[in-house]
């Protein structure tokens, strides 16, 4: 295996890491976000309201997800 391999096989862990890792980050992005705006539209700053709804979706997002990130895993472990 030389170096060129070896560099080939870093980049696309790399992409598949972004893959699987994205749609959840812009998920929590964009609920963190709404959160953040409904807080300070009615200036409640609790600091629980801010991981409950976020970990809620994360939770059933990552249900929803799963097939296509266990598809893109086994995808790069089988090449």
């Amino acid at each position: 295996m030389d170096q060129l391999t070896i560099m080939e096989i870093g980049r696309q862990a790399l992409i598949v890491f972004f893959k699987v890792a994205m749609p959840l980050m812009l998920i929590s992005l964009v609920v963190g976000l709404v959160i953040s705006l409904f807080q300070a539209l009615t200036q409640i700053q609790e600091q629980t309201l801010t991981f409950v709804p976020k970990i809620f979706i994360i939770f059933v997002s990552l249900i929803f997800l799963m097939p296509f990130m266990l598809s893109t895993i086994t995808d790069f472990n089988t090449i």
